[in-house]
């Protein structure tokens, strides 16, 4: 039970940060420590699978598929999705520096610890990282693509947007909207329950984990630094989507703005700004991101300790 109350607060975690706009929940993941875990246990779902189930075999099932840690998590991010999403839509209309600069600070810290867990930086870890950091930058200052609502790109939508969910540092929102089909896809299928819309995408997000877990498993295995030092990358570049200190740019569709189901616009990117360094604003944002650094830094003492003998 203390292991799965522990394994349902990280799901709660990358609940929290999958609320937030341009957060991935991979990234609290990675920094949680389940990472690899979770795509273990995501790519377990295979044919020896389908084969206990159908069998009758339920307990050789559940530790096939390592079914009771997975639903710790869900259960966890369930948790936050209902319970934080309104807290969250509070903080943003009110303190949106103070709550931007918090998740800059967590973030930040989370390049570094995540980082650490490389154990040789050679030039092949560097270039990966590059990499990482700028895809991840580049995605952040994409201008959507126009709608397209052929079979094939809403599979190929679904498997981007399932992927960029088990990624740190990449949005699946966010992908959507940069390939066009984000008001196509969440705000106009889901109300209309247009199953013409929906199926294909559901197609590719169910092939899309599948495949993609059982290759991020194989790269972890086969190439565990270069994967790290590239999800690592990922994170570090999605701090241009984090910074405090920005203009909202709203997506419009012949002047007007797209709304989501409860009403508020949806983001189409950033214009970055300086702060004012002798202002109050400053000092109060840059106090919340020294406690994201340091929220980061508890959690991985409290990690450690927990691996301790």
């Amino acid at each position: 039970m203390r292991h799965f109350i522990s394994n349902a607060l990280k799901g709660v975690a990358m609940g929290a940060a999958n609320v937030i706009p341009g957060v991935s929940g991979g990234t609290m993941a990675l920094i949680t420590g389940i990472f690899e875990r979770l795509i273990n246990s995501l790519k377990s779902f295979d044919l020896k699978a389908i084969r206990l189930l159908f069998k009758g075999k339920i307990n050789d099932f559940v530790r096939h598929t390592d079914l009771v840690f997975l639903l710790a998590i869900l259960i966890g991010i369930l948790i936050a999705i209902v319970s934080l999403a309104r807290l969250f839509d509070y903080l943003f209309e009110h303190y949106p520096v103070y709550i931007w600069a918090f998740f800059f600070g967590l973030v930040l810290a989370s390049v570094y610890f995540v980082g650490k867990t490389v154990k040789s930086w050679q030039v092949s870890v560097i270039i990966s990282f590059m990499v990482g950091t700028a895809i991840a930058v580049s995605i952040s200052v994409l201008n959507p693509a126009s709608t397209n609502e052929s079979f094939v790109y809403l599979m190929l939508c679904g498997v981007a947007a399932v992927c960029s969910m088990i990624l740190p540092g990449l949005s699946g929102s966010f992908i959507l909207l940069v390939m066009g089909n984000y008001q196509l896809v969440m705000i106009d299928a889901i109300n209309n329950k247009d199953l013409g819309i929906l199926l294909p995408v559901i197609i590719g997000a169910a092939v899309g984990l599948v495949a993609f877990s059982h290759f991020l498993s194989w790269l972890l295995k086969k190439f565990k630094d270069q994967t790290i030092s590239l999800l690592t990358g990922f994170i570090l570049g999605s701090l241009s989507i984090l910074w405090p200190w920005k203009n909202i740019k709203y997506l419009r569709e012949n002047g007007e703005l797209v709304l989501k189901e409860d009403g508020n616009p949806i983001i189409k990117g950033y214009e970055w700004l300086l702060p004012d360094f002798g202002s109050q604003q400053f000092w109060i944002a840059f106090a919340f991101i020294l406690i994201g650094i340091v929220s980061i830094w508890l959690l991985e003492k409290t990690a450690e300790e927990k691996d301790l003998p």
